[in-house]
């Protein structure tokens, strides 16, 4: 959620902040500003809505003068979307400016405390108080004002700080929310993310937990939030720059559909070498995964629906109980692990708020923690016992596709690769899984290549009200994915259902015309589903299929039919979820929706 960017250096810092924040709108946001310092004083300028109005109330930052400045976006947690409430704030004499990503749990009292020592609060944000705080505590030495601050403040943040007294001087601070900084011979960076500031350096610091950073035109020191200097090594980032751009799609989102046969390649091809898998960085022997008894994995959004169907297919093939959790759930649960029990956790961003405070309250336990992440070297990454990378490259659009497919890949690795260890799996039918597992891409390819096909389709339920998945087992997986992708961004109420629920109450939901999603990838279960078929076409539905190409007995019961090439049973989500992203997103096309950046959601969610 939300973004922010800094800049110190020999060049306008305006434009460069602009520059960087548009690369972050998939963050979401409802409001942004920035801060530059012209020589004198702080200018600070905010707007309400997209950031092209920001641009334009400044002609594209050049009415904003100077070397040295933070911007952000905001997505509003605290207080209305309004100039007011809007980032940077300012201290009461305009010498001090602040953005913040984050919350700070423990602002109430801090306001309280504030206003007793006779400071005035313009906004309803829980950042202000930091610029207050900064201001009470500031006593010339900038690095002392927020280490104190710091001190004092409870929850999360990622800070970008400026002191007119200090021209030549931006600060960044971070905790639970990401931040990294960057270097090039024309001055440094502070970012949310990569894709803000890639065009300017590939050498970037990921800056860590109660981390300081001080920025000058000619490079950066760290201290910790004692003051203390550190040492940190730069990352090149080996992205390619045109990767976060849309490279003459219409939408990011159909971009990043479109690369989903390169991910899923990209995921699987190092880690199968002889005909065998490898995950070398599991750092795990066979014996070590012969000890795993029970697994937990744990994941938000999309993630989690990635972790339904790793359920089924680990439990299929390597006889291993797994549990699926909501990040949010599992932290407040106190769940039950066992001594035997690793934790997976799923995050593209490796940033999850509520994912990434799983994992440390696993690891505090003492219970080993994989990580399935996307971002190298975010904390998900860096804080996990292993990692496995999925190398989607940068996921821009809000709606998550390519980065889904290859967490589904690094799962049915993963299943393989512990089935094999436990001797539940022959060689012939590992070779076999093999087989189809590199396939897959090719088959993405194919039914990507039926755009037009499911258009046409689309664009006859752009004004449909409700619109009802079903599935049963890996089905009903594929189902909370396809039903989740739709509602995201065409806001079109969508809710997915295991099919053998619809007589417990749901099926009441069904009116005439009505359009049920039906997912039939399971050969032993073909049967059921074309019975629950029936039951909701009695009652008027009409039936869009997603099923393999041998099952044509559902043609008799539904009205259209989306075929998926063969494939083993338990690879069939990254085949079926295809087509149902496309449905997704012409459906949010003919709406005209921002598809992009659909209306209160966030990118990654970095606050509870």
């Amino acid at each position: 959620m939300c973004g922010i960017v800094g800049y110190i250096g020999s060049n306008q810092a305006a434009p460069i902040i602009l520059d960087g924040l548009s690369k972050l709108e998939y963050r979401g946001y409802d409001s942004a500003g920035m801060a530059v310092f012209d020589g004198e004083k702080i200018n600070a300028k905010k707007a309400v809505g997209r950031l092209k109005i920001l641009e334009n109330l400044t002609h594209g930052g050049e009415t904003m003068k100077g070397t040295a400045g933070v911007g952000h976006t905001r997505w509003a947690t605290h207080g209305a979307p309004s100039d007011a409430n809007s980032h940077p704030h300012l201290n009461a004499k305009g010498t001090i400016a602040v953005v913040h990503n984050g919350i700070i749990e423990n602002y109430i009292p801090l306001k309280k405390k504030m206003i007793s020592k006779g400071y005035e609060f313009v906004s309803e944000t829980d950042t202000e108080v930091l610029a207050h705080l900064l201001d009470y505590y500031y006593k010339g030495n900038p690095l002392e004002a927020i280490s104190k601050v710091l001190h004092r403040v409870e929850g999360s943040y990622a800070l970008g700080i400026m002191f007119s007294e200090y021209p030549d001087e931006i600060y960044a601070a971070r905790k639970d929310s990401p931040l990294i900084v960057g270097q090039n011979e024309e001055g440094c960076f502070i970012a949310s993310d990569v894709p803000a500031i890639l065009k300017y350096t590939r050498s970037v610091y990921y800056v860590d937990n109660q981390e300081i950073v001080q920025l000058k035109r000619e490079g950066m020191k760290f201290f910790s939030v004692d003051e203390e200097e550190l040492t940190k090594e730069a990352v090149t980032i080996d992205w390619d720059a045109d990767a976060a751009e849309k490279a003459g799609y219409e939408h990011f989102m159909l971009k990043e559909m479109y690369e989903q046969p390169k991910t899923v390649t990209d995921t699987i091809s190092p880690r199968i070498k002889d005909n065998d898998i490898v995950i070398d960085e599991l750092k795990m022997t066979d014996e070590e995964l012969k000890a795993i008894k029970r697994i937990h994995i744990v994941a938000c959004g999309s993630a989690y629906h990635a972790g339904v169907t790793g359920k089924y297919v680990i439990e299929s093939l390597a006889r291993i109980p797994v549990e699926v959790d909501f990040a949010s759930e599992f932290r407040y649960r106190d769940p039950i692990l066992g001594d035997d029990c690793m934790v997976i956790v799923i995050s593209q961003s490796g940033e999850t708020a509520d994912s990434l405070a799983a994992l440390r309250d696993s690891k505090a336990k003492g219970y080993k923690v994989l990580g399935i992440v996307n971002v190298v070297g975010s904390s998900i990454a860096r804080e996990a016992d292993s990692v496995m990378y999925t190398w989607a490259g940068p996921e821009i659009a809000v709606a998550t596709t390519k980065a889904y497919s290859a967490q589904l890949a690094a799962l049915y690795l993963l299943a393989m690769k512990l089935a094999k260890a436990n001797n539940r799996v022959s060689e012939d039918r590992f070779q076999q899984l093999l087989v189809d597992l590199r396939k897959l891409p090719e088959q993405i390819e194919l039914l990507l290549g039926q755009k037009e096909k499911i258009q046409h389709f689309a664009n006859r339920y752009v004004g449909a009200k409700d619109i009802f998945f079903i599935g049963r087992g890996i089905d009903y997986a594929i189902s909370l994915e396809g039903s989740l992708k739709l509602k995201e961004i065409s806001y079109v109420h969508s809710e997915a259902y295991a099919a053998g629920e619809l007589k417990h109450g749901t099926i009441s939901l069904i009116e005439d015309g009505t359009l049920v999603v039906a997912v039939s990838t399971q050969p032993n279960l073909y049967q059921k589903t074309i019975s629950n078929i029936v039951e909701v076409k009695a009652r008027g539905a009409f039936i869009m299929a997603v099923t393999s190409v041998e099952n044509q007995a559902i043609e008799k019961a539904s009205d259209y039919v989306v075929y998926i090439p063969q494939t083993d049973p338990l690879f069939t989500n990254s085949l079926a979820i295809i087509p149902l992203q496309l449905f997704g997103y012409y459906v949010a096309v003919g709406k005209g929706c921002d598809v992009d950046k659909p209306r209160n959601l966030a990118k990654s969610v970095t606050v509870e």
